[in-house]
């Protein structure tokens, strides 16, 4: 068992914390203090208000390309990243499917708007 895990409700607690922090080096002194701080600030942390989305208006004769970078500035706050494949898989049956711009746009629209209230409601 580690010792640090097993004792961790004794009134000891300060003292092996004290005898351990001064065993440290400098430099593992101040990874341990900044630790420390990030570890109290946790419970204290607010969630972050979420913006609302830039309204930028669709062009008529919009290209999906442009589409996407619309919807991305639009939704800035947004991880591109958790979209990927659903995005990539719209572009993929607009170029090699012929699907029309219109109807990915569309979808497009709605996968964005979708990842926008799932993130502020997680975040309320």
């Amino acid at each position: 068992m580690n010792p640090l895990t097993t004792n961790l409700n004794r009134g000891s607690d300060e003292k092996r914390l004290v005898r351990l922090f001064k065993a440290l080096q400098p430099e593992q002194r101040v990874m341990l203090l900044e630790f420390a701080e990030f570890l109290s600030g946790r419970g204290e942390a607010q969630p972050a208000e979420i913006p609302a989305p830039k309204e930028i208006p669709r062009q008529e004769g919009e290209s999906v390309i442009k589409a996407m970078k619309r919807l991305s500035a639009s939704y800035y706050m947004l991880d591109k990243g958790k979209m990927l494949n659903e995005t990539s898989t719209l572009m993929a049956q607009h170029v090699m499917q012929g699907r029309p711009a219109v109807e990915v746009i569309d979808e497009l629209e709605i996968l964005f708007e979708t990842h926008y209230r799932k993130l502020r409601d997680e975040n309320e």
